[in-house]
């Protein structure tokens, strides 16, 4: 993979600039575009371009906590498109209630991770997204 586009779907500024900074260590290159709440995030995947190959992520970074569609809301709606599905979705977020893992993964998320407290750990969290998405899977096209 020469470049890797990520949609990072986030509200927090903070939790957006520290994503932002993490994948600027990680060994691909990658190109990511933040869409700050869930109608955001919809708009950018069935907006005008959007079927173009360039606006097309490869993987999605989601947050359930988000303003006007929830994470889940938008999740469902994903896997519910032929063809945006089989895009992985990584649930990140800071909630680590049974009741939303199980919701997210009966709406078809491929991964679940609560975000580490500690910018430490937060950075190790996204380097082993970076290295198990963008370097040891093959993702669909």
């Amino acid at each position: 993979m020469i470049e890797a586009h990520l949609l990072l779907v986030e509200d927090n500024e903070g939790d957006i600039v520290l994503t932002l900074d993490a994948f600027e260590e990680c060994k691909i290159k990658t190109r990511i575009s933040v869409a700050k709440n869930g109608k955001e995030a919809l708009d950018f995947l069935f907006g005008e371009g959007a079927g173009q190959p360039d606006n097309r992520p490869d993987l999605i970074l989601l947050d359930i906590n988000i303003p006007v569609y929830s994470g889940h809301e938008v999740l469902k709606r994903i896997k519910e498109h032929p063809s945006l599905k089989k895009i992985p979705v990584i649930m990140l977020t800071t909630s680590s209630n049974q009741k939303d893992i199980d919701l997210a993964y009966e709406n078809h998320a491929n991964s679940y991770i609560t975000k580490p407290i500690e910018m430490d750990r937060f950075i190790s969290a996204i380097l082993k997204i970076e290295q198990f998405w963008l370097q040891l899977s093959k993702l669909a096209k």
